[in-house]
């Protein structure tokens, strides 16, 4: 929590609330730390800010970010599908990235499985060693 007593300015907080895309569950955090909340959006908005992607391609990798298994934001989908749309992003790059980020999903898999194989494994040596 910040203890300096004047007002935090927050630029980037205070243009995302204009632009729609603030998310309300970072409310407490912003009011607790404003100053770190705006610096971490702040560093957040710089690769976009940059221009060094097409708008097309910003919103398309934000969809991937928004609907990977390891962040599944909905506002945030919808809210870069619109987008995308709105610049001529077609049906089928959408489709595209949202089925390529889904196999992120299947390293669940690829860790779990071998570790239930083990521990199956050594459970049944102890079972069998009682």
């Amino acid at each position: 929590m910040t203890t300096n007593p004047d007002p935090t300015r927050t630029p980037t907080i205070d243009r995302m609330h204009r632009e729609g895309t603030w998310n309300p569950l970072w409310d407490t955090l912003s009011r607790w730390d404003p100053e770190w909340t705006e610096q971490f959006m702040a560093m957040n908005a710089t690769p976009i800010r940059r221009g060094v992607f097409t708008p097309e391609f910003v919103e398309l990798l934000s969809i991937a970010i928004d609907a990977a298994a390891t962040h599944l934001y909905a506002p945030g989908v919808r809210r870069h599908i619109r987008a995308a749309l709105e610049l001529g992003v077609s049906r089928e790059e959408i489709l595209t990235v949202l089925q390529m980020v889904s196999v992120l999903g299947i390293h669940a898999c690829n860790l779990g499985v071998p570790i239930l194989e083990e521990e199956l494994d050594a459970f049944e040596a102890r079972r069998a060693a009682s």
